[in-house]
């Protein structure tokens, strides 16, 4: 436009002679359109203010490069250290938990993947590598993006990015972090010097991994946890009596979880309202007795562990620690530490090889310094191996004899010797401290003796054969003989060789269950006895101590009882403030625990 002007100017100053026929009004008018093409100063300015000029310009471009170079040494002197980090590295997704912040994010391989996983893939999919995802198509997708211009990814890469947006977005757990850990498989070797063919065999059908997963300590599982904790208030100490006959009983609130085999031990712990119960599907449940609120739901569980290869037989609660004993048709025992987590393994008992072939069946000393495994059966007798409880050496053995074998055997109740009964009915008392049988005794009309409990407390102080005042043995048809031991110790007898009668007359025998009895348990102040069979339905009694009679309202035809596999009393109150003279499990062959009040 301005070169325009100039040129118009020009022609300005040099006009040229008006050609023929051009009038001389025409010429005038020229010069003055021409005259218009001028600009004065302030014409100028506005022109310049708005289209600039080159000397603007160029001022401008000097003003940037200096500004630049000012904010670029900014930079250096306050160099944060994340000026080589891409966009998507400065942030992160907050999941709460500070500790594990990542300061950058990292590419997924599948060497990494494989890594994590403890199982390789069930299957693989080739479309993957030709299946074609746009990642900045779609505005849900561009968080999945590594850089601002990274757009289209293959299958696999798709898919690791949306697990990995899922894992920050949901942290995976620690029991499901302790899972997914590969554990180092170790297999026992046979020894070189193994006994007969029939041992290596069965040493091989017993092959497990030595590594057995811990589980989280009891202190975690409890904190905060007042509930569980038996109150001492008014009425806690006193011991009140059950009416013969009758009994209240009301059933509460039963176990929720049914287990995937029949439960074939149960406990409960001797100071905490928690019941143990395992069965053959290897699995030990922990339970907190909580039927009535503050429990968010009734009876819930707190624990479990399993063991892979290992039908559990018994388990029990060590009555002094926070120890629980495992076992199983082995050649091994497990020992669960709540307080830490830990799980021993004992192997083997030293010296005692031969006739420890299998642990099965143990029992844990009132005072919890002992434990008795029974051995394996022999001809003409039984033995019985003394562990001790905190170390697991072996102590000591019992050797009875009775055709047969070993039936069953109890412990004393001040924990000073045991009641061993003989499948032949001959009963066989042993004392730890003399490492001698004190007392044998023979069960009247025994045919098959299958099963054997002590209970009760009586008062005399010196006695040779333990504090217990009720000894209970069961038969292979049924019939439960029930002894006064008191009765025993304060009448003199004609043999003084030993404190108890040879053939003692039984104070009652009950007739009513007509199949092998199977379980023998009494109630912690002795003043109930529980008699039940496995092998027909809804065969239990309850039988009044000392009177000695069965109690004609309980169970009656609808108690929903099953084939019972487990009976088990515990007294006190229980958790919730639930004061109850005590309460019954009863459990069955289809995994479940059903409970009962017994006020």
């Amino acid at each position: 436009m301005a070169r325009i002007a100039v040129k118009e100017r020009e022609m300005v100053q040099q006009p040229t002679p008006p050609t023929q026929g051009e009038s001389e009004e025409e010429s005038d008018v020229d010069i003055v359109l021409d005259g218009e093409l001028e600009k004065d100063d302030v014409e100028e300015e506005l022109e310049r203010l708005v289209f600039g000029d080159g000397a603007g310009f160029r001022e401008g471009l000097r003003d940037v490069a200096l500004g630049d170079v000012e904010s670029a040494d900014e930079d250096e002197e306050a160099d944060t250290g994340f000026g080589g980090l891409d966009d998507a590295a400065l942030f992160f997704t907050d999941t709460g938990d500070h500790a594990h912040q990542p300061a950058a994010t990292t590419v997924d391989s599948d060497e990494d993947e494989a890594a994590r996983s403890r199982h390789p893939a069930a299957w693989e999919d080739s479309d993957d590598e030709r299946t074609l995802v746009s990642l900045a198509s779609a505005p849900r997708l561009r968080k999945l993006r590594r850089t601002e211009a990274e757009d289209v990814v293959n299958g696999k890469d798709y898919a690791r990015r949306l697990r990995r947006q899922f894992e920050l977005l949901n942290p995976r757990p620690g029991w499901a972090q302790h899972a997914l850990q590969k554990p180092a498989r170790k297999k026992r070797r046979l020894s070189a010097n193994a006994g007969s063919d029939e041992d290596k065999a069965s040493d091989e059908e017993m092959d497990v991994d030595d590594d057995v997963p811990s589980v989280a300590p009891l202190s975690k599982l409890l904190q905060d946890a007042e509930s569980l904790v038996r109150g001492s208030g008014p009425g806690a100490g006193k011991k009140r009596k059950l009416r013969p006959e009758v009994i209240d009983i009301q059933r509460t609130k039963d176990i929720a979880l049914t287990q995937p085999s029949a439960i074939t031990s149960l406990s409960f712990h001797p100071q905490l309202p928690l019941l143990l119960s395992s069965g053959p599907s290897s699995t030990l449940y922990l339970h907190q007795i909580a039927p009535s609120p503050p429990a968010p739901s009734p009876n819930p569980l707190l624990t479990s562990m399993h063991i892979r290869g290992t039908a559990l037989t018994t388990t029990a609660f060590h009555p002094t620690d926070s120890r629980i004993f495992l076992s199983a048709r082995r050649r091994f025992f497990h020992v669960w530490n709540l307080q830490t987590g830990r799980v021993e393994k004992v192997a083997r008992i030293y010296g005692q090889q031969h006739e420890q072939r299998s642990m099965e069946r143990f029992k844990l000393s009132p005072d919890g310094k002992h434990m008795a495994l029974l051995g394996s059966a022999r001809k003409g007798g039984g033995v019985i191996n003394i562990l001790s409880a905190s170390s697991l050496q072996w102590v000591t053995q019992v050797r009875v004899e009775s055709r047969g074998g070993i039936a069953d055997f109890c412990w004393w109740r001040d924990s000073r010797g045991l009641c061993v009964a003989g499948k032949s009915g001959e009963i066989t008392e042993w004392s730890i401290a003399s490492q001698a049988i004190v007392a044998r005794w023979q069960d009247e009309g025994a045919v098959g003796t299958t099963t054997l409990a002590l209970g009760g407390q009586h008062e005399l102080v010196k006695s040779p054969i333990g504090t217990d005042r009720w000894v209970v043995v069961g038969s292979s048809s049924g019939i439960v003989n029930i002894y006064d031991r008191r009765a025993w110790l304060t009448t003199p007898q004609p043999d003084s060789t030993q404190p108890v009668p040879a053939q003692p007359k039984p104070t009652k025998s009950l007739d009513h269950i007509t199949t092998p009895m199977s379980h023998l348990t009494f109630s912690p102040d002795g003043q109930l006895l529980a008699i039940a069979s496995e092998w027909k339905r809804d065969a239990m009694r309850l039988v009044h101590m000392p009177s000695c009679t069965v109690f004609k309202n309980w169970p009656t035809s609808s108690t929903p009882l099953g084939r019972i596999t487990g009976v088990e009393f515990c007294g006190g109150k229980v958790a919730g403030g639930l004061d109850v003279h005590c309460l019954l499990a009863v459990a069955n062959e289809q995994g479940k625990i059903r409970l009962w009040e017994i006020r």
